[in-house]
């Protein structure tokens, strides 16, 4: 089972941005984001399969998910944050339908999880 370890989360100002990483134990083409709010269920935020990315509209144009060349490094950039954007931030990978746009309705289906980081924005 491969191994994700998610850092970078922190308590900013509204406006303000963070870079989240996701260090992976092995080379992972099939990875992405999804973050959880207290009270509330685990939504999909970003997802990067080959070429190809995918966001949450939520967070469209304003948060950019890359990998390091070697494939073992995930980071979400976010800019311009919400209050509604605090939550814990998780990091997943492969899984049932993983490539796909759905995969990020479907946080069940996710292969392997980290145990994620916390952003907290105020207003």
């Amino acid at each position: 089972q491969v191994q994700l370890v998610e850092s970078g989360g922190s308590s900013v100002q509204a406006g303000g941005s963070l870079r989240l990483s996701c260090a992976a134990s092995a080379s992972l083409y099939c990875v992405g984001w999804f973050r959880q709010a207290p009270g509330k269920e685990r939504e999909g935020v970003a997802h990067t399969y080959l070429s190809r990315t995918y966001y949450a509209d939520s967070v469209k144009g304003r948060f950019t998910i890359s990998q390091t060349n070697a494939k073992k490094t995930l980071y979400l950039e976010m800019n311009s944050l919400k209050p509604e954007d605090t939550a814990m931030y998780y990091c997943a990978a492969g899984g049932v339908g993983c490539g796909r746009e759905s995969w990020l309705m479907y946080p069940a289906n996710v292969g392997a999880w980290g145990q994620g980081t916390q952003v907290t924005v105020s207003s």
